[in-house]
Formats: structure tokens, sequence, C-alpha cells
């Protein structure tokens, strides 16, 4: 693979961590505050119960709804954690796969809200790609540690 600047995996590793910036920017950003007392999982509620497909509301409904509180702290954790997984290239497979994970069951919520299917949408490319390249193979702990 020919590349400009850096090599393929140094490509690959930038990609890697802009995605993890991504991600503790969405950590950054989120009132923490409301989110724990409810109302990031009540926003989500609502649109759940809008949501054209039976199997989003209901999920939604059987997952999310009773365990509020619960559902916040995984939000607001799963994002700081992917977020410097992704960042340090520690542990980079599970968390590119877990990211892929969240930012799809995002997409499939938001299914009608544009900016935030280009967002998801973009981000679960990135870490298929990431997943795809083995993105942790240059700057990163599981580099530096020999792992995966």
């Amino acid at each position: 693979m020919d590349a400009i600047w850096l090599t393929g995996a140094e490509w690959l590793a930038v990609l890697r961590i802009g995605l993890g910036l991504w991600w503790l920017e969405s950590w950054r950003h989120k009132d923490r505050r409301s989110w724990f007392e409810g109302g990031g999982i009540a926003w989500a509620g609502e649109i759940a119960a809008k949501h054209r497909w039976n199997a989003v509301r209901s999920g939604f409904d059987v997952v999310v709804r009773p365990r509020p509180r619960v559902m916040a702290y995984v939000v607001i954790y799963a994002e700081l954690a992917l977020g410097l997984g992704l960042v340090l290239g520690f542990l980079t497979p599970i968390a590119l796969a877990a990211g892929l994970l969240l930012n799809l069951i995002y997409l499939v919520l938001m299914i009608h809200d544009w900016a935030e299917q280009g967002q998801n949408g973009m981000m679960a490319l990135i870490s298929l790609v990431g997943l795809g390249g083995m993105a942790w193979q240059t700057w990163s702990v599981d580099s530096a540690m020999g792992w995966f």
C-alpha cells in the first residue's frame, strides 16, 4: 500500500484516534446531571415511542424504560470508555466492535433524524474500517504490549 506522509497503518491510527476524540466529545458535551436524572433516557423514550418499527418501540420498553438510571450510566460511561480506548489504543478491537454496535443502535433509534444518521453512519463506517484494517497496529497500547 502506498500512502503520502504516513504509512497505511499510521493513517489507520490517525483515523482510530480521531474516532476516539469524537466519542470523547460526545461524552463531554452531554449534560450528565440531566442524563443521570433521566433526561437523556426520557428524550430517547419519546423518540422510541414514535418509531415506525415495532421492534424498536417494544425493545426500548423492555430493555431501557424500566431502568432509566442504569441505562443513563451505561450510555455515558460507554462513550467515555470508547473514547479513551480508541485514543490510547487500549483493547482497540473490542472498542471498535462496541462502538460499531452502539452507533448502529443509535442509528436505528434515530432513523428519522438525518443529522444523527450522518454522524452515526460515519462513526460506524470508521469503526468498520478500523476493524478491517487492524487500526491497533501503530501508536497504541495494544501494539506496545503485543496484544492482538
